[in-house]
């Protein structure tokens, strides 16, 4: 059996952390894995016969560009593939890579980090088209947006829709709906926040009794950026709440549990929540960006203008009260995804032999 060495030091560590962990046991059931990461986290794969070599070295970390432990890399080398869910890669790898970028937003959105920063960020990107023999994003968008951004020359990009985790789908509890906006997402200006909160007070302005519930630390939102939380706090008491840091079931609580999901971002490389909340039999609202239009065009969504609060305030208002979305499209999932990426792993094994 084709050995495959697979880097999960961002498992649970956001979305990346996730597209991995709803990856792995497809990997594991094909191949004779080997995984590097925290041992606590990467216990249960050890029951499964892949092999855990425990490693707590951060990711883009000089150590891993430049000292990688040598009997780290002999393990690394022994195999016949290199897999990362991300473009980070340490060196002194021999043998064929396969990165992951997942978005260039740092590269589009420039507000969101200095000169410095992006310059660092685009010299791994590059530094990662350069070792892999093949790129992996997550939508056609994305796709364009590397290709726009950086030279990648020969090698490939290919797109490998991302999905809702199998765990996501597994005992649906069918929870009562309740007067709740849900938003999933950070500060971050391109997620969308002020204009959402400015949207959000219209609707309030017609008397229309709704609560919006937001995902994440209430201390989160007040230290990062004070007019995100001079909006919130102009808001009439207990309209807005913070869930604080919540796990992976109360999440799916609160999807099933809301009236809408309201996706404002003015940008994303694939976008999550929707999917999440329409599984949840939860209605979606969301902004009218490229790649939404990309990932939602055969879903029950309702689409808004960009930034526009008052047209996002007529669309919250049209769409709380509608009856939960039925009969969703299964157009994505993590067997589809794990073929396109077992495919190319496969073509590599032939030009190999």
């Amino acid at each position: 059996m084709k050995k495959v060495f697979i880097d999960c030091r961002m498992l649970h560590s956001g979305g990346i952390g996730t597209y991995l962990e709803s990856l792995l046991p497809y990997f594991i059931k094909n191949y004779e894995c080997i995984l590097l990461g925290s041992k606590e986290k990467l216990q249960k794969y050890s029951e499964l016969n892949a092999q855990i070599i425990p490693c707590d070295i951060p990711c883009f970390s000089v150590k891993e560009l430049f000292s990688f432990p040598k009997e780290i890399l002999k393990k690394i080398n022994s195999c016949d593939i290199y897999y990362s869910p991300y473009c980070n890669v340490p060196s002194k790898i021999k043998i064929p890579v396969f990165t992951t970028i997942h978005d260039v937003v740092f590269l589009d959105v420039k507000e969101l980090t200095g000169f410095a920063g992006r310059l660092a960020r685009k010299y791994f990107y590059k530094r990662a088209i350069k070792k892999s023999k093949a790129i992996f994003t997550v939508s056609q968008f994305s796709k364009e947006r590397i290709l726009h951004h950086l030279n990648t020359g020969k090698k490939p990009v290919i797109v490998t829709y991302n999905s809702v985790p199998e765990w996501f789908l597994d005992d649906y509890e069918n929870l009562p709906k309740t007067n709740i906006i849900l938003f999933v997402g950070n500060i971050k200006k391109h997620k969308g926040l002020e204009t959402l909160l400015k949207a959000f007070s219209i609707v309030l302005s017609k008397k229309i009794k709704l609560k919006l519930v937001l995902v994440g630390n209430k201390d989160n939102f007040r230290s990062k950026d004070n007019h995100i939380w001079q909006l919130i706090s102009q808001m009439p008491e207990n309209t807005v709440n913070f869930t604080g840091r919540i796990t992976d079931s109360q999440l799916k609580n609160y999807y099933q549990e809301a009236k809408l999901l309201v996706q404002p971002s003015f940008y994303e490389g694939f976008g999550m929540p929707p999917l999440e909340a329409l599984s949840s039999r939860t209605n979606v609202v969301l902004s009218d960006i490229p790649v939404f239009k990309e990932i939602y065009k055969d879903f029950p969504v309702t689409f808004f203008e960009c930034g526009n609060e008052n047209d996002l305030a007529q669309k919250i208002i049209e769409n709380y009260a509608k009856k939960p979305p039925e009969n969703i499209p299964q157009i994505y999932s993590f067997s589809k995804t794990f073929d396109i990426i077992n495919g190319e792993l496969e073509k590599s094994f032939r030009q190999a032999q």
